[in-house]
């Protein structure tokens, strides 16, 4: 086996920057990989994208609008399967049904909705309200919709890194938008830096991670935002009220597989107040910032 080098391969996937790290023995070999990682990461996109008509998404989507059953295969199936299961343990919180919200909620306008308009679609959202014996949905409601924005990124990190290993790489990462997942350490051994961006500060970073394993996600008010009257109203929205989450500003959770770690940080967020507590008793490494500025937990 040749000495190993490093390349580097940069995309756009699920609306953010993307990137493959990884050390092979030739360009040939790694380009390879990066096209059969590039190629799921694209069907799955293609799959749950809510932009795009043909998606299975938009199909189930048309079904929840009239209030119906679909059966689904067994990838999504197992997508179901892990939201029930966020939402039991998030006490409602982490909510797939909850995306519906955006049609309240346009943070380009740089307007707040009316809290009318926020009741009729609170009336819509609810995991309980779907009827979910695998294979098949039942939407017992009509006009409710389906987001996997909280999960499927995460499970295509997860399943990249996986494709990485199947096919022999055993040094690199995977970073799409920001969800990373360590293939395994640089071949000398040593870790991957990883700077986790302060949510108030341009530029800034909260802190260094050194990682040989594992996954991080992060979860935050980063961009998407509306400020009023000096009141910030970030895009993390609360399926119980309809309105932004107002305590926390950004949560970091360290763990083996990135679609868990991205599930735990969101919920960290909606959680709120209670944020802190529940990470701490959830027992996986975490950070958060909140929006006063105070940080806590602690990713080492």
């Amino acid at each position: 086996m040749g000495r190993l080098k490093y390349y580097q391969f940069d995309f756009k996937a699920m609306g953010s920057p993307c990137a493959i790290q990884l050390y092979a023995c030739n360009e040939k070999e790694a380009g390879r990989t990066a096209r059969l990682v590039m190629a799921d990461v694209q069907r799955l996109e293609t799959k749950y994208s809510r932009y795009r008509a043909d998606s299975l998404l938009s199909a189930m989507n048309r079904i929840a609008t009239q209030g119906g059953s679909i059966e689904v295969d067994e990838e999504t199936a197992g997508l179901l399967d892990y939201a029930a299961t966020c939402y039991q343990q998030s006490d409602g919180l982490f909510d797939i049904t909850s995306g519906i919200l955006r049609r309240a909620w346009d943070f380009k306008s740089g307007t707040i909705p009316d809290q009318a308009v926020i009741q009729v679609l609170l009336d819509k959202i609810g995991w309980h309200k779907v009827d979910w014996r695998r294979p098949v949905l039942v939407f017992t409601v009509p006009d409710m919709e389906i987001d996997f924005g909280g999960v499927v990124k995460e499970y295509a990190v997860d399943r990249a890194a996986a494709l990485c290993r199947d096919v022999g790489v055993r040094h690199g990462l995977v970073n799409l938008g920001g969800d990373i997942k360590i293939i395994g350490p640089h071949p000398d051994g040593s870790p991957w830096r990883i700077a986790i961006r302060h949510p108030r500060k341009p530029d800034g970073v909260v802190q260094t991670l050194l990682l040989h394993s594992g996954a991080l996600a992060s979860s935050g008010d980063y961009e998407r935002c509306i400020t009023l009257n000096g009141v910030r109203y970030g895009h993390v929205l609360n399926p119980k009220t309809g309105w932004p989450v107002n305590c926390m500003a950004a949560v970091s959770v360290v763990g083996e597989f990135c679609v868990v770690a991205g599930s735990a940080s969101t919920i960290g967020m909606l959680k709120g107040e209670g944020g802190p507590d529940w990470l701490a008793a959830l027992g996986l490494p975490h950070l958060w910032v909140d929006v006063r500025g105070v940080c806590g937990g602690s990713l080492i």
